[in-house]
């Protein structure tokens, strides 16, 4: 069942949906991707927020969170390659 609530600026995610597959196949560690469809990879606040709060959630359950990608036409940001991560 999908439970994320799109709107046209940004998707809103739970991280026990991010992390429900990870669970299910015992994973050690995932990798958070998304994409901004404006061409504009820089992170919002949001995304900012949401790979925090993923991130302390993935040490609660003991699942690394490798990255978190943004991608966009043309280009992409990283957070690990940021030293967000």
């Amino acid at each position: 069942m999908n439970n994320k609530i799109y709107t046209l600026s940004a998707s809103l995610a739970h991280p026990r949906e991010v992390f429900t597959s990870a669970i299910k196949n015992s994973a050690s560690s995932v990798i958070i991707a998304h994409n901004h469809p404006s061409g504009d990879a820089k992170p919002s606040e949001d995304d900012l927020e949401i790979t925090e709060r993923l991130v302390k959630a993935g040490n609660i359950l003991g699942i690394d969170v490798t990255d978190h990608v943004i991608v966009a036409e043309g280009n992409h940001f990283s957070f690990k390659n940021e030293g967000l991560i």
